[in-house]
Parts: structure tokens; C-alpha cells; sequence
């Protein structure tokens, strides 16, 4: 089996945060989906879990953060270009997330910050390996 991530979020309302992932084009495996959890697809590699907080206790070693006060994490997913950034950055927004800064962009990188409705933080960015400054000396 070739090695894969999966991210674990609680979320609070299960259903509208697949519709929220869905629209920024992650899709639903339903071989490992329930009504307490959903695994979303973002590529062979890369797969999302959201689950109720119930679900998640049972795997929590730690108290559970209050991700809409305090961040705990952000995850980032690279995409092939400035315009599929801006897409699914968009498609997130019209699905009802926030985007709590504007685009950042450094020369090689361009970078959106969105938040889903339990405030977990996602990074989308393109970066042209072209454009990395190269160290001097």
C-alpha cells in the first residue's frame, strides 16, 4: 500500500461540511462514511475524515480544541495553478466559508487562506518553482 495522509477534523454539523468540501472539489468515499463520519477524497493520496465530536473522542487522547477560537492547526494543499486556486477558494466561500485574510503573494508563491464553519484553517497556494529566488554567495 503506497503511503497516504489522513487528516481527522471534528465538525459540528457533518452534512454541511461535506456539501463545503464537496464544492472545493474533495469527493465522498462512502465505503468509510457513516452518519457519525465522512471520508473525503482530495487524491489517491490525500484523504480527509470529518467526523462528530462523539466519533472523534473515541480516538482523542487530549481534550478536543475549540477551533473557532484558537488555531490548532492549518493544512495546506498545493494546486496546479492560480486560476484552480482561486476556483476552489471561490467554491469554498460560496458554500459559506471565510476567508480571514487577503491573497498573499510571494513572487513564487500565491497564497489563500480559507476557514470552514468549525474554523479549521486551510492554506490553497500555487508556487512556480521557476520564480524561487536562488540563494546567493
Amino acid at each position: 500500500m503506497a503511503a497516504q495522509v489522513f487528516i481527522n477534523l471534528v465538525v459540528k454539523d457533518l452534512e454541511r461540511s461535506m456539501q463545503l468540501y464537496t464544492k472545493m472539489g474533495f469527493t465522498n468515499n462512502p465505503q468509510f462514511s457513516d452518519d457519525t463520519a465522512k471520508c473525503m477524497v482530495w487524491s489517491e493520496h490525500i484523504y480527509l475524515m470529518i467526523m462528530t465530536a462523539e466519533k472523534f473522542k473515541g480516538f482523542a487522547t487530549k481534550p478536543i480544541a475549540d477551533t473557532k477560537n484558537t488555531l490548532a492547526a492549518s493544512y495546506s494543499l498545493s494546486l496546479e495553478s492560480v486560476a484552480k486556486m482561486n476556483e476552489v477558494a471561490d467554491n469554498a466561500i460560496s458554500a459559506g466559508a471565510g476567508e480571514p485574510s487577503e491573497m498573499k503573494d510571494y513572487g513564487f508563491m500565491q497564497q489563500r487562506t480559507i476557514e470552514d464553519f468549525d474554523g479549521h484553517t486551510w492554506e490553497l497556494f500555487y508556487m512556480d518553482m521557476s520564480k524561487f529566488p536562488v540563494p546567493q554567495g
